[in-house]
């Protein structure tokens, strides 16, 4: 079996320890992969701190023809790396373009295209005041060594979105990806390692302890990192300690209202995507569904007929739309939240009962019968259940939404568009999208609220969340 190697300071690191890489599909070790040890979290964090002035104070041309390099690079190795998202992750290779399923290849496609949009993007000196008297600018500064956790969903992708804007901005980079997806991503920085100088980009790999030493040490000035709350929590408190800078897009539980004289059919593709991207396995995809009585029941027939439709497999092979869970600990989690549901009276109208065989193959499930307090209503389910609530006033299903401590995205559906806008600034998350759900965009902001997170990616927003502000003022 093939043992993996981290990219650290411009060359391929092993480690003493190793631990396996599992395909969710079929139960089997596919690679091995280093556990990075104390001693090489802080070498790496060393390189990037040698490496960072000299990366900040080139031209930023270069910097920006060479994100340039780094997009073509991944173009050019999209198949290989596809394949190990499929591998190690699960998702379907699937394609790019209309009608085509969301899979491996959309996620390759779609790290190349956040690298290009940074590398388009300026943040110019912009004067804030002048008069007579005084000039005040602001510059912005990188922080310097940027420490980024990648989550297991969309290894790659997310891995891209916390490199590229803090390289564009003059940042070096330390990414740990996450132990359950690391053979991926730490192929993916081996392709654009080597475009760029020594300690500019490096990983490190490992459990939670990899995580925490190198959130923890002294020579990072800024952490980014996407996953669960409680992850984010003990990450923000160890950044408190040393005053580090945070970016954290943490879990959703993306309410959807569906509100009356809607078309089902319509809605209906758009929403299964909504809530079924990725089998469900996206911060902000549509948790909980909340539907008109008027409507509740033409919905969920929509819903149903796309759900028994999609066939799910092995993504390596072809045809398939869906996959497995990613890892046991998530699978138990949602066969866990379903038979809380059933247990308490709810209605399986679909799957519910995963046929024995290898993998963590789950079937898509819808749920309905629930109520706000519901534990599949209430808590991140991250998987392929879908639960839906009926509702008879709009002010019910906007309280319904804003209940709980997620506010990470949310949507609103109906036929008349600035009604439904005019509904959805009022649900309390970052972005609230209206007849559509998860359309993100790499030049339209992107972050959560409440216990979601704090700081946004994408854009010169999230550019400028990879700098400091510097004010020069200038007496006249």
């Amino acid at each position: 079996m093939h043992t993996f190697q981290n990219y650290s300071n411009g060359r391929l690191v092993g480690s003493a320890r190793s631990f396996e890489s599992v395909n969710p599909a079929t139960g089997e070790a596919i690679g091995l992969v280093p556990h990075s040890s104390p001693e090489q979290v802080a070498e790496a964090v060393a390189a990037a701190r040698a490496a960072q002035p000299a990366w900040a104070t080139r031209p930023d041309a270069e910097r920006k023809a060479l994100m340039g390099q780094l997009a073509q690079a991944i173009k050019d190795n999209a198949g290989m790396l596809a394949e190990w998202i499929t591998r190690e992750q699960g998702k379907p290779l699937g394609g790019v373009g209309e009608g085509q399923v969301p899979g491996a290849h959309f996620e390759v496609w779609a790290c190349e295209v956040w690298t290009q949009v940074p590398a388009s993007l300026d943040l110019p000196v912009e004067v804030v005041f002048e008069d007579a008297t005084r000039r005040d600018e602001v510059h912005r500064k990188p922080h310097g060594v940027v420490a980024a956790i990648a989550p297991w969903n969309w290894p790659l992708m997310i891995a891209i979105w916390q490199i590229i804007p803090a390289l564009r901005a003059g940042n070096t980079v330390v990414l740990k990806p996450s132990e359950y997806t690391s053979i991926g991503t730490l192929e993916l920085v081996r392709v654009l390692g080597g475009l760029l100088p020594p300690g500019v980009l490096n990983t490190v790999s490992g459990a939670g302890d990899v995580g925490a030493a190198l959130t923890e040490h002294p020579g990072v000035d800024k952490i980014t990192f996407t996953g669960s709350t409680a992850t984010g929590a003990r990450i923000a408190a160890t950044a408190a300690r040393s005053v580090t800078p945070t970016t954290l897009e943490l879990g959703g539980n993306d309410p959807a209202i569906v509100l009356p004289g809607t078309d089902p059919k319509a809605i209906a593709m758009g929403l299964f995507w909504g809530a079924f991207l990725n089998m469900g396995q996206t911060c902000a995809c549509a948790k909980r569904l909340y539907v008109h009585s008027s409507l509740h029941d033409a919905v969920v027939a929509e819903l149903k007929a796309l759900a028994l439709a999609m066939p799910m497999g092995d993504g390596m092979q072809p045809g398939m739309a869906m996959g497995p869970v990613q890892n046991r600990m998530q699978y138990d989690k949602v066969v866990a939240l379903v038979e809380d549901a059933r247990a308490g009276g709810a209605t399986i109208v679909c799957g519910g009962n995963p046929e024995p065989g290898p993998g963590n193959f789950y079937p898509l499930t819808l749920v309905t019968g629930l109520a706000d307090g519901a534990r599949l209503v209430d808590e991140e389910q991250f998987g392929p259940v879908l639960p839906i609530v009926r509702y008879d006033d709009v002010e019910d299903a906007i309280a319904s939404a804003n209940r709980l401590g997620a506010g990470l995205g949310a949507s609103v559906w109906g036929p008349d568009a600035a009604q439904a806008a005019a509904v959805a600034a009022r649900i309390q998350a970052g972005t609230v999208w209206v007849n559509q759900h998860g359309a993100i965009h790499p030049m339209v902001p992107f972050g959560g609220t409440k216990r979601s997170g704090w700081g946004v990616e994408f854009g010169v927003e999230g550019l400028k969340g990879m700098t400091r502000g510097q004010v020069i003022s200038v007496k006249k």
